[in-house]
């Protein structure tokens, strides 16, 4: 008899088994009400994902499965018990060791569980802990239908578990997933499973969390394959959704004509992914408003456009402090920026606040134009003490990369949403936001004037981030091989790049790591996240030399 299931993408919280475990029955009422026989839901869904160290108290794991038991039982007692709910959770081994699973819930009890041998603690997918063994197959029977387990990873390894399955004669293999986002992996997703169901010559279901979490991202877009490996079923990016697919005789599976989401092109899913990341942190924080500073530039403007999607307007903050050497557009693109998007919009000049510490302490140079960028860190903390709110750093990951912000100044902040941003990127987002906003008729929420001004910190008359910095073109060329692709110096300029400004470059990153290990989290829409992916020594005497 055809198998109608449901592929449930939900956002849980790392830690909150009771919240996760009313997440999950939610989802299970929902399905079953649409005529779901069977709900797949996301890896560590249960748990919530990723939880780091969490997985080594045993108190948490106690915890765990205890909830897992106790939803077994309100899903029979909410009359749901018919209904066959494969859930990601953690387990514990014979001899007391986290294992990632996938429990299988049915009449009110766990009929079945599937092990990995190991529980990823993101790097991502960094296996520095090789917990118990696992590894083998299981079937579950589900209306007469054969279903293969699968978590994660397992689709990624050649010759992991997945290949034990090639002899089994699937109806379908169920995969649950916490695959985090970074540009353009959801086509990879889906060519890995549209090569595996042919393999496997059956529908693969592809089960992905959403949401944001600390520093990563969950991009939701679940899908599931027919047995050729065409798509025939997607959930939305980067949102809470569900899928109905049917899986009939000879493993046919099909799904309604609507099931099937248009996936956003990069540049939007990267903007998104902030937006997501934002939310996900100040929600699940308990944060209701956010504060940064607008300066008129770029990276301040569309941080405020990145909030102010996260949490509405009218909850975030921006603080214009302006200088003896700001300049009157700026100010002005700050003001239109904050019209736009409807902020609590104040200014508060830091020129007398910046004279009266020269006055008790003499500082010039350098020392001077840092001042200037502290006091204006301390008037957002200030502000946020005060007030509650969640202070954003604004800097964006070409910054990161080479050092270029004062620390205790514009690197303070409870969150980086641009963080992974490259700078030339940080335009193309910018130019997408306001054409989206430009579609639906919409004030631009990020000046014109700001995207294509040439980018200052003005913190001296005339300075231009090009009196510090290579062009950024150039810059980011070199950051995105040397820092992304791990290149050299001489493979560096072997690619073409200018060899004087590598050697700058390389100097500068180099010397930038204590900056970045003091640097506010921030989503990670990247292959390669400063903190998250990459960290070097901040006392080491390696140069790349000629």
């Amino acid at each position: 008899m055809p198998l109608s299931i449901a592929i449930a993408q939900v956002d849980p919280c790392a830690g909150d088994l009771a919240g996760n475990s009313s997440l999950v029955a939610d989802a299970v009422r929902d399905a079953a009400a649409s005529g779901a026989r069977l709900v797949l839901l996301p890896e560590m869904v249960l748990a919530g994902y990723p939880i780091e160290d969490l997985a080594l108290r045993g108190s948490f794991r106690a915890a765990a499965a205890q909830a897992l038991t106790d939803l077994a039982t309100a899903l029979e007692a909410d009359g749901l018990g018919g209904v066959t709910v494969v859930v990601g959770t953690l387990g514990t081994s014979a001899d007391g060791r986290p294992q990632n699973a996938a429990a299988v819930l049915h009449g009110g009890t766990v009929t079945d569980t599937y092990v990995k041998h190991h529980l990823p603690t993101y790097g991502v997918f960094d296996e520095f802990r090789i917990f118990a063994a696992g590894d083998d197959t299981t079937v579950i029977s589900v209306d007469g239908h054969r279903l293969g387990l699968a978590i994660c990873e397992d689709i990624w390894r050649d010759g992991g578990p997945v290949s034990r399955y090639e002899g089994e004669d699937l109806d379908a293999l169920l995969v649950l997933n916490g695959s985090p986002f970074e540009a353009g992996k959801g086509q990879v997703r889906e060519d890995l499973a549209a090569t595996l169901a042919a393999r496997l010559r059956c529908p693969v279901l592809y089960a992905n969390l959403v949401g944001g979490q600390d520093d990563l991202v969950f991009d939701g877009q679940s899908f599931a394959t027919d047995a050729v490996g065409r798509v025939v079923a997607r959930a939305a990016g980067f949102t809470a959704d569900r899928l109905l697919v049917t899986l009939g005789d000879e493993r046919a599976l099909t799904a309604a004509e609507d099931a099937l989401a248009e996936p956003l092109d990069t540049i939007g899913q990267m903007y998104s992914a902030c937006v997501l990341g934002l939310k996900g942190y100040m929600t699940k924080n308990g944060f209701t408003s956010a504060i940064l500073g607008l300066s008129g530039g770029i990276d301040s403007a569309l941080c405020a456009a990145i909030a102010a999607d996260a949490v509405g307007g009218e909850n975030v903050v921006g603080i214009s402090m302006p200088s003896s050497y700001s300049s009157q557009h700026s100010k002005d693109d700050a003001a239109d920026t904050a019209a736009a998007i409807g902020l609590d919009y104040r200014t508060i000049p830091i020129a007398p606040m910046v004279e009266t510490f020269k006055q008790n302490v003499e500082l010039t140079g350098v020392a001077e134009e840092n001042l200037q960028a502290r006091v204006r860190g301390v008037t957002l903390m200030g502000i946020s003490n005060m007030e509650g709110h969640l202070v954003l750093a604004t800097g964006n990951k070409s910054e990161l990369a080479v050092g270029y912000s004062t620390i205790y100044g514009d690197a303070v902040g409870g969150f980086a949403p641009i963080k992974d941003v490259l700078k030339t990127a940080v335009w193309e987002v910018s130019r997408w936001r306001n054409a989206q906003a430009e579609a639906a008729g919409q004030p631009l929420p990020i000046p014109v004037n700001s995207i294509v001004k040439p980018p200052s910190a003005e913190l001296r008359p005339g300075q231009q981030d090009s009196d510090s910095l290579p062009e950024y073109d150039l810059l980011d060329a070199v950051i995105r091989d040397h820092v992304e692709h791990s290149l050299g110096r001489a493979d560096l300029v072997a690619a073409g790049h200018d060899a004087e400004v590598v050697d700058r470059v390389l100097t500068l990153v180099d010397r930038a790591e204590w900056k970045r290990r003091q640097y506010p989290l921030g989503p990670k829409v990247t292959a390669l996240a400063f903190g998250r992916d990459r960290r070097l020594p901040v006392t080491t005497r390696w140069r790349e030399t000629a």
